[in-house]
């Protein structure tokens, strides 16, 4: 391993922090700043959710196009690129911002750089299991999520406190313009960084022509749709993030907009403070907790409790609805519970498709696969939410969203489990 015959620059500790914080950062630009961006900019809620869910296609389709990179260059390369190419559409969307045709200019680099991450995020494994023995891979995995989740408290929390901060000194679009500016050139200085930290691996190119992969993918594919019970897992799937697809969207809308329209009408930086540090750390120690509890009873028993978990803690946007409390503490708190609901129950979808779904011959594929499948859906009722929302107001919709949980919870009891949790998915979970 390459690793050995330079460990000054390529020591894992030196490279994979650096390398799961790049993979966060574009990622929770196209996930939550930008919709925060367009929210302060006046777009309505219909088209922010829309538009920025739509572009969630990109991870749902990079398995198409991943096992090509392992026939073209390196997966350093691919690194490399994607990061810079990612900076470079940050800092151009930056310059759009003032131009009175902004948002579909915004768009269009948020779909360069959806597209960046999702690829990036092929390589970036790609590079990690290929550079590392399995000791040493162990050994990093909690730097894996954990840095990933520095990219979230980073993304949702600094970078948010700061535009709210700036909004009201600067005015909205130059807050935003230095926000992604800024995003981007830490892109751009991560990938001339990692330029000299990454390990290059000897022979990680794959040897299949291009139509040895044609005919894997679809073999791949073919086979997925064969397994056991596999339409059922599907719509159970689908359906188990139908809820926090739509809170997922809608709720930090909700938070911003003005109380005469039902919001609680938070300040960005507020917004920041509460939903993108406190819940965010809620969100984590739910992920842990969740994974050990899922370990202790077994998938097939816990799987009920977590459809659950992730969904009844939903309860805290009816309450903020229909009291709109004032106290930051208290919103806070409700927002706490919520995320620590949503990050315990999704470790059952993880460890379902991990155990039930991934297990054969193409088991990175197939879970690769089944991941799309649930982004699909997520991406699909994140679409559809802010019409919904707009239709019947916050506090219905989010008993709405409360309603949407039903199917899964009564799928949860019919869903064949043939083994059982084993091992806990936290690192996994907590990157998710």
């Amino acid at each position: 391993m390459i690793g050995n015959s330079q460990p000054g620059r390529t020591h894992p500790a030196k490279w994979v922090p650096t390398l799961y914080f790049a993979e966060g950062l574009p990622f929770f630009a196209v996930a939550t700043i930008a919709s925060l961006m367009y929210k302060s900019r006046g777009v309505p809620n219909d088209i922010i959710t829309t538009c920025t869910s739509y572009l969630g296609f990109f991870w749902i389709w990079k398995f198409l196009w991943s096992p090509f990179l392992e026939a073209f260059k390196t997966k350093k390369f691919f690194v490399l690129l994607f990061q810079a190419v990612a900076g470079l559409s940050l800092v151009l969307m930056a310059l759009m911002l003032p131009l009175p045709q902004y948002f579909k200019y915004t768009i269009a680099m948020l779909a360069v750089v959806a597209f960046c991450s999702s690829t990036h995020d092929i390589a970036a494994d790609g590079l990690y299991i290929a550079s590392l023995t399995a000791k040493q891979q162990a050994a990093y995995a909690g730097w894996q999520g954990g840095f990933y989740n520095v990219a979230r408290f980073f993304s949702q929390g600094g970078l948010i406190i700061l535009a709210g901060y700036l909004e009201t000194r600067m005015g909205i679009a130059t807050a935003w313009m230095i926000v992604f500016a800024g995003l981007g050139f830490i892109m751009i200085l991560l990938s001339l960084y990692h330029s000299w930290a990454l390990p290059t691996v000897d022979s990680e190119r794959s040897s299949e022509s291009l139509r040895d992969i044609f005919t894997t993918l679809w073999d791949v594919i073919v086979t997925f749709f064969r397994k056991p019970n596999i339409w059922l897992l599907i719509v159970f799937i689908i359906l188990y993030r139908a809820g926090e697809g739509q809170v997922v969207k809608v709720g930090p809308l909700f938070l911003r907009d003005a109380t005469s329209s039902g919001g609680l009408g938070l300040s960005t930086e507020q917004v920041g403070a509460v939903y993108g540090t406190v819940a965010s750390i809620a969100f984590i120690g739910g992920s842990i907790l969740g994974g050990y509890f899922t370990s202790w009873l077994g998938l097939k028993r816990a799987l009920f409790f977590l459809v659950c978990a992730m969904n009844l803690p939903n309860l805290a946007y009816v309450f903020l609805s229909a009291y709109h409390p004032t106290s930051t503490t208290a919103i806070a708190t409700a927002l706490s519970i919520e995320m620590f609901g949503y990050g315990f129950g999704f470790v059952g979808v993880i460890l379902l498709m991990m155990q039930e779904i991934a297990p054969g011959k193409y088991q990175t594929s197939h879970y690769s696969l089944a991941s799309g499948v649930m982004q699909a859906g997520f991406v699909l009722f994140g679409a559809v939410s802010g019409k919904i929302q707009m239709k019947m107001g916050y506090q219905t919709f989010f008993i709405w969203v409360l309603v949407s949980a039903v199917p899964a919870l009564i799928l949860s009891r019919f869903i064949p489990i043939r083994g059982g949790a084993e091992t806990p998915a936290a690192a996994q979970v907590a990157e998710a």
